[in-house]
């Protein structure tokens, strides 16, 4: 009976050791359990919070990226009506350059046509005031001839005239001498009978 007790104590003891060791294992299993359930929990609250800080960087990049997408777009209307204004502006600089240039040849084109006619009419004008000096050129080359030929005639007129009236005073310079003497005797004679009577 003795050694049945011994067994029993034993394995009671066996038992107990077991248990207790069991307890130790399952209270340190639980122990890690729960320390690990609190890393977990621990993980899962950074990870909540990192999430959440990621979301609101997401969520803030997205509004800039919004944001600035939709600035990007405004000033892409903005350039695009600007170009559109531009393009407008040049075609009607364009067509305004045209019709410029267009007016500027027909006033020049009427200035060149007013300048060669007024050309024309000034050399008219000059030849004909050319031909008049000529002809009164020509004219008074004339006249000079005339009134040349006219004095030289005159005084060939004159010098024959002279050449004769001398020749006749020549002639008759001595009968008027005899004629004069005759008359100077005449009064003497006269005389002489009245002083007789």
């Amino acid at each position: 009976m003795s050694n049945g007790n011994g067994v029993t104590a034993t394995l009671t003891q066996a038992a107990e050791n077991v248990k207790e060791t069991v307890t130790g294992f399952s209270n340190a299993v639980m122990q890690r359990a729960e320390e690990a359930v609190q890393e977990a929990r621990e993980k899962a609250g950074k990870a909540r919070k990192a999430a959440k800080k990621a979301v609101g960087s997401a969520k803030k990049k997205l509004a800039a990226a919004s944001a600035n997408a939709k600035k990007e777009a405004a000033s892409l209307r903005e350039a695009t009506a600007a170009r559109k204004k531009a393009a407008k502006k040049v075609t009607s600089a364009r067509r305004a350059g045209k019709t410029a240039v267009a007016k500027a040849k027909g006033t020049a084109k009427r200035d060149v046509t007013a300048a060669r006619r007024k050309a024309a009419k000034k050399t008219a004008k000059a030849r004909k005031a050319v031909a008049a000096t000529r002809k009164s050129a020509t004219a008074k080359k004339a006249t000079k001839k005339t009134a040349t030929k006219r004095t030289a005639t005159r005084k060939a007129a004159v010098r024959k005239a002279v050449k004769k009236s001398a020749a006749t005073t020549a002639k008759k310079a001595p009968a008027r001498k005899a004629a004069a003497k005759k008359a100077v005797k005449r009064p003497a004679k006269k005389a002489a009978k009245k002083a007789a009577r």
